[in-house]
């Protein structure tokens, strides 16, 4: 768990410093990376957005992607939500002091603002894309994609339910490596 949180922030081989169970953990989330750059079902999402988003529309439909999976999330998990992200906040914050400092930051806008469990509304979804729009000084123009979800809203949670399966079925055999 903690090595697939802080994977985006170990760039190349800068994973040998932690302990095996981590590493693995950077490994998979490498490996869940570019399983789903690599998608039939995610590039198609990616299209539906590209004109008005040019490069942005990987991280919108990553966004997305993560709404879909917190608004359905009984669909995937016994644990309810709420229950699962305050268990993932409490063991990032126990472990923070080892991690990147980018991570570390992020642990602590994750708790502060309850970012996973509001994942399952629009409005935390807004705020999300809000905040990355101001990151990229409003080049992303990531602060419309909501109208987008709106819209395209049906077709994009079809989209994310059939990839979401996929995922699952790949992530068990690269566990299991």
């Amino acid at each position: 768990m903690v090595g697939n949180f802080i994977a985006d922030h170990i760039k190349g081989n800068n994973y040998k410093g932690f302990l095996e169970e981590v590493q693995k953990g950077i490994f998979l989330h490498r490996a869940i990376d570019t399983f789903t750059d690599a998608h039939k079902i995610v590039r198609k999402s990616k299209r539906r957005l590209h004109e008005r988003y040019g490069h942005y529309d990987g991280v919108i439909i990553d966004v997305f992607y993560d709404y879909f999976l917190a608004k359905n999330w009984s669909a995937y998990s016994a644990i309810p939500l709420d229950i699962y992200t305050q268990s993932i906040y409490a063991l990032f914050t126990q472990k923070a002091a080892e991690l990147p400092e980018k991570s570390q930051k992020f642990i602590a806008y994750m708790v502060e603002y309850n970012l996973l469990f509001n994942y399952k509304n629009k409005e935390g979804i807004a705020k999300v894309l809000n905040g990355i729009n101001a990151r990229t000084k409003g080049i992303s123009q990531m602060n419309l994609a909501i109208e987008d979800l709106n819209i395209l809203e049906t077709e994009l949670e079809k989209d994310f339910t059939i990839f979401f399966k996929d995922l699952i079925d790949f992530s068990k055999i690269a566990i299991d490596k």
